[in-house]
């Protein structure tokens, strides 16, 4: 499927420009001239980069970058001027990805959004595990079995990213206990055989992936 890209920049050659090289690396392309408008259409479409200008009337692009982080972490390449380093500190601040200064090269724009766009790509695959049809996506939290979400408590869903990031390996229950609960929880080991059990009663048919270890602990692992 098409990356799209949105480009907000009041200066038309400009605009212009970025648009027919991206359009030529076979990105689909939506234009803003100012920051209102661009958060305008990022509301109404599928957006999976932005380039944005600083310097733009009725709505500045660190404005619209502010507001755009309310709500999105789509990735951001600012277009600054030069000279423009506090512009480029601030949006850092506010969330930009990178920054390219004018006059720029066309194609090292390129290099950097398809770098951002394939490392935006590869942090959502690290984020998504699907074990056998028990699925977990760490940046919503979602916990599905076979694309039903399960309800779980926050230490639940701790446990069981906890477990999985270990997969394979035999984990003591002292050791779970002070990486799940904090080393300064005065609870006792018992606290994770409860929330084991409760665990595993959610999990269903894919609670015997959590297995376990005989006088040691648990351990997360496919069979």
């Amino acid at each position: 499927m098409k990356k799209s890209i949105l480009i907000v920049e009041d200066e038309l050659r400009i605009r212009f420009l970025l648009r027919d090289y991206l359009i030529k690396e076979d990105y689909t392309v939506l234009e803003a001239s100012n920051g209102e408008e661009g958060l305008y259409i990022f509301s109404t479409q599928k957006i999976d980069l932005v380039l944005l200008d600083i310097m733009m009337p009725i709505m500045d692009g660190l404005t619209m970058l502010e507001k755009l982080r309310d709500v999105s972490t789509v990735p951001v390449i600012l277009l600054t001027a030069k000279g423009e380093e506090e512009d480029k500190l601030q949006g850092y601040d506010v969330g930009a990805d990178d920054y390219i200064t004018k006059p720029f090269s066309p194609k090292v724009l390129i290099a950097k959004v398809k770098a951002l766009l394939k490392r935006t790509r590869d942090d959502l695959d690290s984020s998504f595990q699907d074990f056998n049809g028990l699925t977990i996506n760490k940046l919503s939290h979602e916990v599905k079995i076979d694309g039903i979400e399960i309800i779980l408590s926050p230490k639940e869903y701790e446990l069981l990213v906890y477990l999985i990031t270990n997969d394979g390996i035999a984990l003591s229950r002292d050791n779970i206990l002070d990486n799940v609960w904090g080393i300064d929880y005065y609870g006792d080991i018992r606290t994770v055989d409860t929330n084991v059990k409760r665990l595993r009663e959610k999990l269903g048919e894919k609670a015997s992936y959590i297995i376990t270890v005989r006088g040691s602990g648990y351990k997360f692992e496919v069979r």
